[in-house]
């Protein structure tokens, strides 16, 4: 387990580094956090690190963005946040994205848990004082 205090949104590049570093066979990171938190923002500053070329937003709306990087890899980030069960998550091809052996973020988890693979990361945000946040990061 790692903890991050008190990191501005300047600092996200820098633990979004650290983070790969931390977990380096992990291919699905779970970001957990309030609205606001900053778990797009900080999955924006992973795909920056894997080289996506394509721009990283929310996917609250499609429930799942592919983006490609310079190499032609996919990364998806998924939002899950409308999903109301596993049975829609399901349909929505989730449980092939999380184990498609590319790199998935994966935004309101917690509906999807019994899809989940092994080898998981968990990123939980708080928000704390202004624009700072604190981050803690574990095997999940």
């Amino acid at each position: 387990m790692k903890t991050f205090k008190q990191i501005s949104l300047q600092e996200m590049p820098l633990v979004a580094k650290e983070i790969l570093a931390l977990f380096p066979t992990a291919k699905v990171f779970l970001l957990q956090g309030n609205l606001g938190a900053g778990k797009t923002t900080l999955t924006q500053n992973f795909c920056k690190l894997l080289n996506v070329i394509d721009t990283a937003a929310s996917p609250t709306y499609s429930i799942v963005n592919e983006y490609k990087t310079a190499q032609g890899n996919s990364v998806f980030h998924l939002d899950l946040y409308r999903l109301k069960n596993v049975e829609e998550a399901l349909n929505a091809g989730v449980e092939e994205v999380l184990f498609s052996g590319c790199y998935c973020f994966v935004e309101w988890f917690e509906i999807a848990e019994d899809l989940l693979p092994e080898n998981c990361a968990i990123i939980e945000i708080e928000k704390a004082e202004s624009d700072t946040r604190n981050i803690v990061v574990r095997s999940f």
